[in-house]
C-alpha cells in the first residue's frame, strides 16, 4: 500500500495554518488602545487604572526591558454580531513558541476586578455568548515587557537580564488590539484535525488504525470549502465523527491529566515579576476551571499562593473559592520547590514545616505528596523528611533529563540514608509542561517503563516556567483523548487520586536505594558564590537565633520573636527556590539575593546578641558562646568563662624552603610554594598527603560547557587544567601558627592564610580571592595518601557514600557532587575529613601511584570554589570571595560531623556575669541536636529536633537544662506521631535509642 501520510500531513498543515484556524474569528473591528508607561517599578493596581492614558496605534513599539504598561482598550461589539459569540484577540507582540518567556498581561475592568490574563499561547478574552449587540467594552492591561532570553540563540551573554543595565530600548511592537467574532464550530474542528492528525503521526504503518485516520482527515479536508470555512466547517467535522468515537483498547495505558503551570519562583525575570506571573497564571485557571467541568488544577509552592495573598487578594478570593470546591488543588506542601540537594538538615524539615502550615492554615489541606518536577536531583536524606512531614509520596520529572544513564523506572520505592521508602513517580511523558500534543501521549505510553505490571502514569498539564497554565486548547484536546482508539487515555485528576490509583495497581513496586542524582545541572553547586554563601550563613544564624532566643524565653523575661524568625525562615526558604540557590537565574535575582541575605544577617545577628545580652546578665566577665552540636572547650549549646589555651605551636624553616607548623597533634609542611606537601598525624604516625603530592593546590580549568552555562559542567573540563603554584609573596604570622601565601594569576588573586590552631587536630584555611577570570573554574586539590573505594559526604540529617572509581557508568557520571560541610574519606582504621563554611560543589577521584612514587593509592578530593559562566548573569561571581575550609587528619565520620559544625558556627563572645547552661545537650558525639526552639503554636513548650549522624545505632542521654513534665515525639509539624516510641523525661534526661541515621522530634511541655 503506498505509504501517502507525507502528502496529507503537509495539506493538513498548509489548510489548518492558512485557512481553518484564521477563519476561528472570521469577522473583527478595531478596538481603540491607550497606553500609560508605569515609571519605574511596577505600580498598584489603583495607580494603573487611574493613570493618564494617551492614544496609540497598533503597529507601535512599546516596552522597555522589565517595564510595565498600562493600556486601555476601549469599543462597541456591532448590533449585527447580536446573538453571536464575541471575543477580544489581544496579541501584544506575542512570539507564540515561548509562552511565559517575554511579554504578557492582566487584563482588568475599569474598577480594578480582575479578569484574565493574555500571553503568547491564550489572546483571547470573552466578551460573551452571546452577545446582544451594541454592547460597551472596556479592559485595563497591566502589561509587563519582560525581554526575551531563551530566544533563537540562547546561551549568549546578555545584558538583560538585569533592569540596571538592561537599557530601555522598546521590546515589542503591538500587533492586534480588535473585537472578533469566535466561531465555535471552526475551532472546534481544529481540535478535531489537531488530535487525529497527530495520534496517525505516532501510528506505525503497519496499524490499520493509521490509514483509518489518514482516509478520515483526507474526506475532512475535501469536505471543505477553503473560500468558505465556516460555512463547511459543521460538515467537514462529520467526516471525522467516527474515527473520533471508536474507544480506547482495554489495554490502553491512563494517563492522569493535572492541570499545572510550573512557574519558577525565580530564574529569567527577578522574584517581583513572579508575583505578577502567579497572578496571571492563576486568573486564567479560574477562569477555565468557571467553564470546564472535567479540569482540575494544581499548583505547588506555598509562597506563590502567599504572593497573590498579599498583593492580588482579588484574585486569591477566587483561588481560595477554587480550592474550597475541590478543583484547584495545592500541591507539594512546601514552601517552593526548592532544591534538595544544598539546602541544609533543617532548612529543608522547614520547607515541609512552613508549606504544609500554610495550606492547612488557609485551605484545610494537607499535602500527602511531595511535588518537585524541576528540581536537580535529589538528595539521599530527603525521603525521612517527606516522611516526618506526614507525606508518603514523591512526583518529579527532571530526572529523564539525565544525560547518560536512563532511570530504570518510572513508579517506584526510593529509599533513603535511614531506610525510609517514598512511593515515587517519574512521569513518562518527560515534560512537566505537557500541552495534550499527540507526540507527548504517544511518548508517555511508549516509554513506560513498568509496563505489564502498571499502567498509570501523571502528565502535569499545562505551559510552565515562565507560566501560564493549561489552555482551553489543551482540555479540548484532552476530552477527545479521553477514551480514543490507538491512543492511551486521558483523564483529569487531582495528583492524590492518581498516587492512590498507582500504589493499588503496584503493590510491590521495586526500590531504588540511595541519592536520584542528576546526571546533568551539575555546576549548580558552585554557579554564584556569593548566594550559595549566603544560604549556608543564613541556616546557621537561624539555628543560633533559635537556640539562644528559645534559652532566653526559658531563662529571663527575653520574649521569642515568633513572628521574626518565622518571616526570615520563609525568606531563606524562598531562596532556596531551584533556581536561586543553584545560582541558575539572571543577575538581577543574585544582586537582590545578596542584599536580601545581609539584610538577614543583620537582623538574625540583633536576635542572636539581645537573647545572649539577656542570659549573660550584667557583668564585666568574658563569656563565649557556642551553638555548635558538640562541646567547645567543655561547654555545649551554652556559654563558660574563656577557656585557658592548652598547648602551642611552634613554626620552623624548612630545610628546603617554606615552614613546618607543629602542635603536637599535627605537623604540617608548607614548601616554597605555599602548598602543603606534608600533614602528619603524629599518634597515629601517619602522613594525610600522598607522596609526592601538593594539598590546597588551586586549579584552574577552562569551562565552556556544550550549553545551559550556569547550570552545566561537562566532563571535558578535566582535560585541561592549570596548577596555581607561582607565588607572590610567603609570610609566616610571627605571633601564631600560620603561612599566608599570594598568587596572582590571569586577571585575579588570592591570599591564602594557612592556621595549625593549638590543641586541635585540624589546619585551617582561610582562602581570599579576588575573581576576574570568565569561563574558569577554581578547585582546590587535596590529594590523601589513602585506599578507599568509596567517600562520605554530608547530606541532610546525615550522610551518604559515593564510590570513588568509575566501574560502571553510573559511578563515572557522578564527577561532580554535593556535599554539605564535610567530606569524608576512610580506611577501616584512619581517615581524613575536609570540612568547609560554604561549597557544595566537589569531586573525588583515585589514582595508583607508581611504585617510584611509593607506590599505594592516590584519593582526591578537591573543593569547587568559583566559577564565571555567562549566560544568564554575564558577570558571574566577579569581585572579592573569602572561603573557609580546613583539612582534619585522623578524623572519623563523627569528627567530621563536630567540625563542620564548629566551622559553621564560631564562638561567641559576650560580657556578663555567670555562665549560661546548655537548654539541652546530649552525652554522646554521633547523635546531634539539629534544632532548639520555641513550639510554633506560642504555647511555650521547647522542640528538640536531634538524629544519629554516624551511620550506627546509638544510645544516648538527652539532658535538659528546664523543668518538663512531659514529652512526645512529634512530626516535623510538632504535632504528636500516633505511631512513636515513649519517651519519659526522668531525672531531667531523657534516654535516646536511634537507628542508623534516625530523625526524632521531641516537644516538651513547660
Amino acid at each position: 500500500m503506498h505509504d501517502d501520510r507525507a502528502l496529507v500531513e503537509a495539506r493538513l498543515k498548509r489548510v489548518l495554518d492558512e485557512r481553518i484556524r484564521p477563519a476561528v474569528y472570521p469577522e473583527s473591528v478595531p478596538l481603540t488602545v491607550e497606553a500609560w508607561v508605569a515609571p519605574g517599578e511596577p505600580v498598584p493596581v489603583a495607580e494603573g487604572l487611574a493613570a493618564p492614558h494617551t492614544p496609540v496605534e497598533v503597529g507601535t513599539r512599546w516596552g522597555a526591558p522589565w517595564a510595565t504598561t498600562w493600556f486601555r482598550v476601549m469599543g462597541e461589539v456591532p448590533a449585527e454580531w447580536a446573538g453571536r459569540t464575541v471575543e477580544a484577540v489581544l496579541d501584544l507582540g506575542f512570539d507564540e513558541r515561548m509562552p511565559g518567556f517575554q511579554c504578557e498581561a492582566l487584563v482588568y475592568t475599569p474598577d480594578g476586578e480582575p479578569v484574565k490574563a493574555v500571553n503568547p499561547r491564550n489572546q483571547w478574552v470573552r466578551v460573551g455568548a452571546p452577545v446582544a449587540g451594541g454592547e460597551s467594552v472596556e479592559w485595563r492591561l497591566e502589561a509587563a515587557s519582560n525581554p526575551v532570553l531563551l530566544g533563537d540563540d540562547p546561551f549568549r551573554p546578555t545584558d538583560l537580564g538585569d533592569r540596571e543595565t538592561a537599557g530601555d530600548e522598546p521590546q515589542y511592537v503591538l500587533t492586534r488590539m480588535d473585537l472578533a467574532v469566535f466561531d465555535a464550530e471552526v475551532w472546534e474542528l481544529v481540535q478535531d484535525l489537531e488530535v487525529v492528525g497527530e495520534l496517525m503521526q505516532e501510528l506505525p504503518v503497519e496499524n490499520a488504525r493509521r490509514w483509518e485516520l489518514l482516509r478520515a482527515v483526507g474526506r475532512c479536508l475535501d469536505a471543505i470549502d477553503l473560500q468558505d470555512v465556516n460555512g463547511t466547517a459543521a460538515a467537514a467535522r462529520s467526516h471525522l465523527l467516527d474515527v473520533l468515537a471508536s474507544p480506547a483498547d482495554a489495554s490502553a495505558h491512563r494517563i492522569s491529566a493535572v492541570g499545572h503551570a510550573h512557574i519558577d519562583s525565580a530564574w529569567l525575570w527577578p522574584l517581583r515579576e513572579t508575583v505578577r506571573k502567579v497572578a496571571r497564571t492563576t486568573s486564567n485557571m479560574t477562569n477555565l476551571l468557571e467553564t470546564e467541568e472535567e479540569f482540575v488544577f494544581a499548583m505547588s509552592q506555598a509562597q506563590q499562593f502567599a504572593w497573590i495573598k498579599e498583593h492580588r487578594p482579588e484574585v486569591y478570593a477566587k483561588v481560595k473559592k477554587a480550592v474550597a470546591e475541590g478543583r484547584f488543588v495545592p500541591a507539594g506542601g512546601m514552601w517552593v520547590e526548592s532544591d534538595t540537594n544544598m539546602p541544609g538538615s533543617e532548612a529543608m524539615a522547614r520547607q515541609f514545616v512552613h508549606g504544609k502550615r500554610f495550606f492547612i492554615e488557609e485551605f484545610g489541606v494537607e499535602n500527602d505528596e511531595a511535588w518537585l518536577p524541576d528540581t536537580f536531583g535529589f538528595a539521599a536524606g530527603l525521603p525521612q523528611i517527606i516522611k516526618a512531614a506526614g507525606a508518603k509520596w514523591l512526583l518529579t520529572q527532571k530526572i529523564s533529563w539525565s544525560q547518560i544513564n536512563k532511570f530504570p523506572h518510572h513508579t517506584f520505592h526510593w529509599e533513603g540514608i535511614d531506610g525510609t521508602r517514598i512511593f515515587t513517580h517519574f512521569p513518562p511523558v518527560d515534560t512537566y509542561n505537557c500541552s495534550m500534543l499527540g507526540r507527548e501521549i504517544a511518548h508517555a505510553a511508549r516509554n513506560f517503563r513498568d509496563k505489564g505490571v502498571a499502567k498509570h502514569s501523571l502528565a502535569p498539564t499545562g505551559w510552565g516556567d515562565g507560566g501560564g497554565g493549561t489552555t482551553r486548547e489543551m482540555i479540548a484536546k484532552s476530552r477527545r483523548l479521553r477514551s480514543l482508539e490507538g491512543s492511551a487515555t486521558v483523564e483529569w485528576e487531582k495528583p492524590a487520586e492518581f498516587f492512590a490509583k498507582a500504589e493499588a495497581e503496584y503493590p510491590d513496586p521495586p526500590v531504588w536505594v540511595g541519592e536520584l542524582y542528576l546526571e546533568l545541572h551539575r555546576a549548580t553547586l558552585t554557579s554564584q558564590a556569593r548566594t550559595k554563601q549566603g544560604n549556608r550563613r543564613s541556616e546557621h544564624l537561624l539555628r543560633e537565633a533559635e537556640l539562644w532566643a528559645a534559652t532566653a524565653s526559658v531563662r529571663t523575661t527575653f520574649v521569642y520573636p515568633y513572628e521574626q524568625l518565622d518571616r526570615i525562615w520563609k525568606t531563606v526558604l524562598l531562596h532556596q527556590f531551584h533556581d536561586i540557590l543553584p545560582g541558575s537565574s539572571i543577575a538581577w535575582v543574585h544582586r537582590e539575593a545578596e542584599q536580601t541575605y545581609a539584610a538577614v544577617a543583620d537582623e538574625l545577628t540583633g536576635i542572636v546578641e539581645a537573647a545572649q545580652r539577656a542570659l549573660a546578665g550584667d557583668g564585666d566577665t568574658e563569656l563565649v558562646f557556642n551553638a555548635a552540636a558538640h562541646a567547645r572547650g567543655g561547654v555545649a549549646s551554652g556559654a563558660a568563662g574563656p577557656r585557658e589555651q592548652t598547648g602551642q605551636v611552634t613554626v620552623s624553616a624548612r630545610p628546603d624552603g617554606g615552614h613546618v607548623l607543629d602542635n603536637g597533634l599535627l605537623r604540617v609542611e608548607i614548601d616554597g610554594r605555599g602548598l602543603v606537601v606534608s600533614a602528619y598525624d603524629i599518634a597515629a604516625d601517619r602522613e594525610t598527603v600522598a607522596p609526592g603530592g601538593a594539598a590546597n593546590l588551586l586549579q584552574l580549568h577552562p569551562d565552556f560547557p556544550n550549553m545551559w552555562d550556569a547550570w552545566d559542567v561537562d566532563a571535558f573540563y578535566r582535560n585541561v587544567v592549570t596548577d596555581l603554584t607561582q607565588v607572590d609573596s610567603l609570610t609566616v604570622d610571627g605571633g601564631g601558627g600560620s603561612v599566608t601565601v599570594t598568587r596572582g594569576f590571569g586577571a585575579s588573586r588570592v591570599t591564602q592564610t594557612l592556621t595549625l590552631p593549638p590543641g586541635a587536630k585540624r589546619l585551617d584555611i582561610d582562602t581570599e580571592v579576588d575573581w576576574r577570570e570568565t569561563e574558569k573554574f577554581l578547585k582546590a586539590a587535596f590529594p590523601l595518601d589513602v585506599h578507599a573505594e568509596r567517600y562520605a559526604a554530608e547530606t541532610q540529617f546525615g550522610h551518604l557514600y559515593r564510590p570513588t572509581h568509575t566501574n560502571t557508568s553510573w559511578d563515572a557520571a557522578k564527577f561532580e557532587a554535593c556535599n554539605h560541610r564535610f567530606v569524608h574519606v576512610a580506611e577501616p582504621d584512619w581517615g581524613v575529613a575536609l570540612v568547609n563554611d560554604s561549597t557544595y560543589g566537589h569531586d573525588v577521584t583515585r589514582t595508583v601511584r607508581p611504585a617510584a612514587s611509593g607506590a599505594g593509592t592516590t584519593t582526591t578530593v578537591r573543593l569547587s570554589l568559583l566559577r564565571a559562566p555567562r549566560f544568564p548573569d554575564p558577570h558571574t561571581d566577579q569581585g572579592v570571595h573569602r572561603f573557609r575550609y580546613a583539612l582534619a587528619p585522623g578524623a572519623t565520620v563523627t569528627d567530621a560531623v563536630r567540625e563542620g559544625y564548629a566551622i559553621n558556627l564560631p564562638e561567641r563572645r559576650v560580657p556578663g556575669s555567670a555562665p549560661v547552661e546548655p537548654l539541652v545537650s546530649v552525652d554522646l558525639d554521633s547523635v546531634v541536636v539539629s534544632a532548639v526552639k520555641l513550639a510554633d503554636d506560642g504555647s511555650g513548650d521547647v522542640v528538640v529536633r536531634l538524629y544519629e549522624a554516624g551511620g550506627g545505632r546509638a544510645r544516648a542521654r538527652l539532658r535538659l537544662g528546664f523543668p518538663s513534665t512531659s514529652v512526645a515525639a512529634t512530626d516535623l509539624l510538632e504535632r504528636p506521631l500516633a505511631e512513636a516510641p515513649a519517651y519519659e523525661v526522668d531525672g531531667g534526661q531523657v534516654a535516646l535509642s536511634l537507628r542508623p541515621f534516625e530523625l526524632v522530634t521531641l516537644r516538651f511541655v513547660c
